[in-house]
């Protein structure tokens, strides 16, 4: 498929997605939600992708939604049996948070509304230390429907989230990175690198492993505590039957790197 609005690269096993509406900020637009979700579906599949990056070209991670085309569908559907640019946002942001590979989002610059939604899809965030990042949909008199709402409280805590949810206000990746939205910022020089490093490292580890890890982490947030253990020990008897486990045993016993193959 030929991308308009995206840019999809693999470097070794790591498969990096660029928003690129640079003009626009990267906001986003039906077209490029559709082109993000193709890219998605394509990297889940391909065994030889072990991890995927999201971030940006340009100035900005993500403004948000392009404003223009999705104020122009309202009410203007009348039963049309494709989805307006909402559900398509939807569609695109709940295919990012059941990606079973590691997502790694690398913050290049403004992280906004929607652009700060997809990036709270991501396991992992690196952020340039001149990202800003803030949700602003009261600024528009807007609400949220991505997550704005109701993750950002689950991530930074109740109070911060409604200072910037009731304010609009954007604040800079290392206020981020003390509220612990961010893991990590970096000098915007670094940032490629940094990321291109750390996701090379998850590379090397078992992907059966690590998709089990990251969906036992996400099911425990909705679980009490001994159901939490009690599942996480279901996936682990699952799991020493698998290649993977045995390989990384006998490797440790031999003094070598392991080779996992995922299965």
């Amino acid at each position: 498929m030929i991308y308009r609005y995206i840019i999809y690269e693999k470097r070794n096993q790591t498969g990096w997605l660029f928003l690129n509406r640079s003009k626009e900020m990267n906001a986003l637009c039906k077209a490029m939600l559709n082109e993000i979700t193709d890219v998605l579906d394509s990297a889940e599949k391909d065994d030889d992708i072990r991890a995927l990056v999201l971030t940006g070209k340009g100035k900005a991670f993500c403004a948000g939604a392009d404003l223009k085309e999705a104020l122009a569908e309202i009410g203007l559907k009348k039963g049309s049996a494709e989805p307006d640019f909402m559900e398509t946002a939807s569609i695109t942001i709940n295919r990012l948070r059941r990606l079973s590979k590691p997502l790694i989002g690398a913050l290049n610059g403004l992280t906004l509304a929607g652009g700060l939604e997809i990036a709270m899809c991501c396991d992992i965030l690196i952020a340039a230390e001149s990202a800003k990042i803030g949700d602003g949909h009261s600024n528009f008199g807007l609400f949220p429907g991505g997550g704005s709402a109701s993750i950002l409280p689950r991530r930074i805590g109740l109070n911060r989230a409604k200072y910037l949810l009731l304010t609009g206000e954007v604040v800079p990746a290392s206020e981020m990175l003390a509220y612990g939205l961010v893991n990590r910022v970096v000098p915007d020089a670094q940032l490629e690198q940094t990321v291109e490093a750390l996701a090379e490292k998850m590379a090397d580890k078992s992907p059966l492993g690590l998709k089990l890890m990251k969906q036992m982490a996400l099911q425990a947030m909705d679980l009490q505590e001994e159901a939490a253990l009690d599942l996480e020990h279901l996936k682990l008897k699952n799991y020493m039957m698998s290649y993977d486990i045995v390989e990384g045993l006998r490797a440790f016993q031999e003094k070598r790197k392991p080779e996992f193959k995922g299965f």
